[in-house]
């Protein structure tokens, strides 16, 4: 950091030099936990570290390699150009070591401990999780999963500071530090009650699902801009009477007579009283699939996990499979 001072490790004394490359996996998971969290207080938290404890160990690592790894801008801490190029080098090998265990427990056949963390929205946790999550329980009872329900703002944000493995969902625009990997597509569908005028029709036009009120989510959700920037470009007014949260409220509020809804058919199930029509040729496909934070580690348990939701995930990236295959459980009850 800008306060430390520089020194040259080979004028150390034999046992100074010798106590810091001892020591030197300790400072290197400061080092990282601190650049991926941007803050000595909040790796101290995860290291279970006092503030101090970790802003020595920095020092010490930065003294020995010759070089500032942080810059202080006010409460703010950044990584200067030296710190970037060792998180790159350094954050694999930490998070390597970190998980040797569990990585040596499943090569030899034994994994059946540790945890998962994996950020999703509610729409992929009700619908597209919960075959995996039972077959992935049955064959590894002793893994535990942490299922973080959140937007996809935040769970990106999860991913930079290592809250979570993995998110799986939908995303638009992909950031320039995450690999994002579509496995599954579905279609946009128009959802209106059983006896509505539109219901049982093949095809509709945008202008009659613009005569109805609409019930959407809310509007700082992808689906509220995909489905309100296509009727503005075909220039043809509309009525959102409605916003709401989750595709199971909307559908039951659909049910109720309250308004029709475009929702992607992931949430689509046998029980369901909705009249049902296809506008994939209005509203373009979304695509669900696994996003990792770029050079992030992946354990052996989430590994087991990604390839029980796509069994060709790590031989071909970008697999689409078929939707069926992530229909919650009690549609084949």
């Amino acid at each position: 950091m800008t306060d430390a001072k520089k020194g040259d490790p080979s004028k150390m004394k034999p046992k100074a030099a010798s106590y810091y490359k001892q020591n030197r996996l300790k400072q290197l998971r400061a080092f990282c936990h601190t650049a991926r969290s941007g803050s000595i207080s909040k790796a101290a938290t995860k290291l279970y570290l006092s503030q101090p404890s970790v802003s020595l160990q920095i020092q010490a690592l930065e003294r020995e390699l010759n070089t500032i790894l942080f810059e202080r801008r006010g409460p703010k801490i950044s990584l200067t150009p030296d710190g970037k190029e060792l998180l790159d080098i350094a954050l694999p090998m930490v998070e390597g070591m970190d998980s040797l265990r569990d990585t040596f427990a499943s090569r030899s056949g034994n994994l059946n401990s540790g945890y998962i963390n994996i950020a999703a929205g509610e729409s992929t946790i009700l619908y597209m999780l919960p075959k995996t999550i039972k077959s992935f329980s049955r064959q590894y009872p002793g893994v535990r999963i942490r299922l973080h329900n959140v937007n996809g703002v935040d769970g990106l944000a999860m991913l930079r500071a290592d809250d979570a493995d993995f998110a799986v969902g939908s995303l638009l625009e992909v950031p320039d530090d995450m690999n994002y990997f579509p496995i599954c597509r579905f279609t946009p569908t128009l959802i209106t009650p059983i006896n509505h005028p539109l219901a049982g029709k093949e095809r509709v036009r945008l202008e009659e699902i613009a005569a109805y009120s609409l019930i959407l989510p809310p509007r700082y959700l992808s689906t509220w801009n995909i489905v309100i920037s296509t009727f503005q470009r075909h220039n043809i007014k509309h009525n959102v009477s409605l916003e709401t949260g989750g595709w199971e409220v909307i559908k039951r509020y659909v049910e109720l007579g309250i308004g029709i809804s475009i929702v992607t058919d992931i949430c689509l199930e046998k029980k369901d009283r909705l009249g049902v029509i296809p506008v994939g040729e209005h509203f373009a496909p979304r695509n669900y699939g696994i996003i990792l934070r770029r050079g992030k580690f992946i354990s052996a348990q989430a590994s087991r996990f990604i390839e029980t939701l796509s069994p060709e995930f790590f031989r071909r990236s970008g697999h689409v499979q078929d939707p069926a295959s992530f229909r919650s459980s009690h549609d084949s009850n």
